[in-house]
């Protein structure tokens, strides 16, 4: 009756705080820490201590799946080469540094154990820093490039910390590590593609939302064992399952399961979300209780606890600067690459030689990647930014609850443990609430532009004419014809042609339906394949890249509606 009844405060917790976070404008992440240490402190309040294997392997697979699984795969190829900057080298580089800050304000820690603590600092959390994002129109590549690090910057903190943590009871050469790493991202890699491809083809042949969706909810977990029993790194075999579920999803799921899963993981990711952030803030109490235990100095754990929180702020300023010279070689480059696209391509229209690389290739093959390489040359051209863009991912740095659980993990022998579970509490909560309250302030100061809307309403109805030109092809196909292979009737015909040639309900037909024809079933027939047509066309065009991610989610939502509006129900 005790867990029934925190369980149910704790919903209604977070619920009211979401609701309160939106109305004065404060990310509910860190609303939410504020409030659990401010409970943890009451009176009657039952200390609160989080066993870090249900965050690391229970709460953390699923809420990585569902960012993995909305995020645009093709964003994210693009994006790859910051990404892993930000989500391997960065990572790497605050653990050094942050180690060494560490072996040299503890001294007797050891220098194993200080790696350890470097590792557990070093991931940051996006969950604060999107959500203030959406709310203040940051552009898209930002934002990609935001959740792409945070779902990749755990995997890269987790098997460094494995590492310092074997370190600590006997001796692990760097080479080994290096190796070690490299086959963790290998196998977990093709853990996730393999899990992501089979799960999808299951679940397509599943006619039912329910089944479907509970089906769904084992997923990150099917990804996620195999690699940790293999070795390799389950947080990235679960980011890579996400990754391709959602990039299939279209072209083997129904679209009204996919619009029941969608609403079902929202509120999972939700109420996980909230809630490891309200356990964060209600462990306080708990951690500075343990260390007065063991007779530490809290004063100078919470020190310590600020001066890596400044380290790690400016380590990350710091390695931005050549990551946005980076992109914008990248950019200035996809000049001069376009160029030369373009003049391949006109060799490949004309009939003129083409270069010896390319001559055994197929002409269809060499036009896709052409088109494909142009898209991403555009991509970097037009979606660049500046030093501006740069500084709000310098500051989006937060820490959040995994680096609290990871801290949990160190071995009970590890000298100044209680002490070093409160740093880790610190630099999460000093960084979360002092960046997390001033971004805001920040992207205002800085008046970044947001996605230009007026191009993407262009593109939008470039798109929707390509889709409308396909559906004209496919109902003026003479092979078109009922389930008992007898043609449609030409008045409901008709009526299709007009109903999505001019996106309005149209009315009665002109003509006269021949006897014995069931109007509505002809029409919704022609209706699911007028759909159809356009989800096929949609996702030939999303192959080319020729259109971004947004534009892209806004046709597939449109056709996503029309399909599970005129599906069969289940059974």
């Amino acid at each position: 009756m005790e867990l029934t009844l925190i369980a149910v405060f704790g919903v209604i917790s977070i619920v009211a705080v979401a609701v309160v976070s939106r109305r004065i404008g404060v990310a509910a992440p860190l609303a939410l820490v504020v409030v659990g240490i401010v409970l943890s402190f009451l009176p009657g309040v039952p200390h609160i201590e989080v066993e870090p294997e249900l965050v690391l392997t229970v709460v953390l697979p699923p809420l990585l799946y569902a960012s993995a699984v909305h995020m645009s795969a093709i964003d994210f190829r693009r994006d790859l080469k910051a990404i892993l900057r930000l989500a391997v080298l960065l990572v790497v580089a605050t653990t050094l540094c942050a180690g060494y800050l560490f072996s040299w304000l503890l001294p007797g820690l050891g220098l194993a154990a200080a790696f350890a603590l470097g590792a557990i600092i070093s991931p940051t959390d996006a969950v604060a820093a999107t959500s203030i994002g959406k709310r203040l129109g940051l552009p898209s590549r930002l934002m990609t490039i935001l959740e792409g690090e945070g779902l990749v910057n755990d995997a890269t903190s987790l098997v460094l910390l494995g590492s310092a943590v074997a370190a600590m009871t006997s001796t692990v050469h760097l080479w080994k590590v290096g190796v070690d790493f490299v086959l963790s991202v290998l196998i977990a890699t093709v853990v996730g593609v393999l899990v992501g491809l089979l799960t999808v083809l299951v679940r397509g042949r599943l006619a039912d939302a329910v089944l479907n969706t509970a089906l769904s909810f084992v997923v990150p977990f099917l990804a996620f064992l195999p690699a940790e029993a293999m070795g390799a790194s389950g947080v990235l075999a679960v980011v890579t399952t996400g990754l391709v579920s959602g990039h299939l999803s279209p072209r083997f799921l129904r679209a009204r399961d996919r619009l029941a899963e969608e609403v079902n993981w929202q509120t999972v990711a939700f109420l996980l979300e909230s809630g490891i952030f309200l356990l964060m803030g209600l462990q306080l109490r708990t951690l500075v209780d343990q260390a007065q235990d063991a007779g530490q100095g809290i004063a100078h754990a919470v020190g310590i606890g600020l001066l890596a929180s400044l380290l790690a702020i400016a380590v990350r300023i710091l390695f931005l600067g050549p990551l946005v010279a980076s992109l914008r070689r990248d950019a200035d480059r996809a000049e001069s690459f376009r160029t030369a696209l373009d003049d391949l391509a006109d060799r490949l229209s004309t009939g003129q030689e083409l270069p010896h690389r390319f001559k055994k290739t197929d002409p269809k093959r060499l036009e896709g990647r052409l088109r494909r390489g142009r898209s991403d040359a555009e991509f970097r051209i037009n979606e660049t930014f500046g030093w501006r863009g740069g500084m709000v991912i310098a500051w989006s740095g937060m820490r959040g609850a995994i680096t609290v659980a990871a801290a949990q993990t160190l071995p009970t022998d590890t000298p100044y443990r209680p002490q070093l579970l409160l740093i880790a509490f610190v630099v999460a909560v000093t960084t979360l609430l002092l960046q997390g309250l001033t971004l805001p302030r920040v992207i205002r100061a800085l008046r970044i532009p947001g996605d230009d809307a007026a191009a993407d309403r262009a593109a939008f109805i470039d798109l929707s004419s390509e889709l409308a030109a396909r559906v004209t092809d496919a109902l003026a196909d003479p092979g078109l014809t009922t389930a008992d292979g007898a043609p449609y009737d030409p008045a409901i015909l008709d009526q299709v042609r007009t109903w999505t040639a001019t996106r309005r309900q149209p009315p009665a037909p002109a003509g006269t339906v021949a006897e014995g024809v069931d109007p509505r079933e002809q029409y919704r027939d022609l209706i699911l394949a007028a759909a159809n047509a356009k989800q096929d066309e949609l996702l030939s065009i999303r192959s080319t890249g020729a259109y971004n991610s947004r534009v892209l989610a806004q046709a597939q939502s449109m056709i996503d509606n029309e399909l599970a509006r005129f599906q069969e129900p289940e059974g």
